[in-house]
């Protein structure tokens, strides 16, 4: 038996790998910092021309300051006749919304049944689902898409809903994570006072499977929104979601940049504000699965 001594070794060398990773050389924070610079410009450019008028877009050197045209060239995108952009909006929150809570539950109630439960051909059943992962998203367009036409879904939002209220991704996610963080002496101790399967699932199992949701419950919402390739195939521009607004805007007579410039930047504000709100628990749940593996 484990003495206070052997904890206290243990928190020790905790502490001595924690305080290791402090511990960085100058080259490793230029590194981090160069990295955030790269990746931090990109979106602070397009903000700064999102803010200014077509005729100094294509100046050299480019504006790197805001201008005071944010305003009018937001304005000028919701009142756009061939964006949509409002539309876009609210198509691009119903569908990311239905299809993250829709994942989250399925592959989570699904990595349950693989990481806990007995039944014939579960490793078969898990094999085909990870299967699944390695065909290309390309090669099922022309049939899926034939299937939608068959429905009569084609121009609806269920057609860029219901083919993806679940994927394999997530059940191999949640089935890795359950069978490492709800003991099987829980799941006992539950089925002991009376919990149905799905009792189990819900009260006991999902509680645990929080930090792994919200990772794939992000995941899922920014793959979602930023999709554009399937609703490009099964939309029209007048139903569109946010990305087909901005492409409506690419594809205009006149390239206004400032304008596509503006929309890329409203469209990019959902994911940023998801991210600061969950952004704690997210990352948490990454570095305990990581702890965990």
């Amino acid at each position: 038996m484990a003495g206070p001594g052997d904890a206290r070794h243990a928190r020790e060398r905790r502490s001595g790998r924690l305080h290791g990773l402090w511990n960085a050389s100058p080259l490793t924070y230029l590194t981090l910092i160069v990295a955030l610079a790269l990746s931090v410009f990109p979106i602070y450019w397009m903000i700064a021309v999102a803010t200014r008028t077509n005729d100094v877009v294509s100046d050299v050197p480019p504006p790197l300051l805001p201008g005071g045209h944010g305003g009018t060239n937001v304005h000028r995108l919701f009142d756009n006749p061939d964006a949509y952009f409002a539309k876009g909006l609210l198509n691009s929150a119903i569908v990311s919304a239905c299809v993250t809570v829709s994942t989250v539950f399925f592959a989570s109630l699904a990595g349950f049944a693989f990481a806990k439960l007995r039944f014939r051909g579960k490793n078969a059943l898990l094999v085909t689902i990870v299967g699944t992962m390695m065909i290309p998203v390309q090669m099922g367009i022309i049939p899926l898409y034939m299937i939608m036409v068959k429905l009569g879904w084609q121009n609806h939002l269920q057609a860029v809903i219901v083919p993806f209220l679940v994927t394999g991704f997530g059940v191999f996610m949640m089935r890795q994570y359950a069978d490492q963080a709800v003991p099987d002496e829980l799941i006992e101790a539950a089925r002991v006072d009376g919990c149905t399967t799905f009792g189990i699932y819900w009260r006991v199992v999902l509680p645990a499977l929080r930090p792994a949701a919200g990772v794939l419950g992000l995941f899922t919402f920014m793959q979602s929104w930023n999709d554009f390739m399937w609703p490009l195939a099964t939309l029209s521009p007048e139903n569109p979601t946010v990305q087909l607004s901005i492409n409506n805007l690419a594809n205009a007579h006149f390239s206004d940049y400032t304008l596509m410039f503006a929309g890329t930047t409203v469209a990019v504000l959902p994911l940023l504000v998801v991210f600061v709100l969950f952004g704690r628990q997210i990352i948490g749940g990454i570095m305990e699965g990581a702890v965990k593996a």
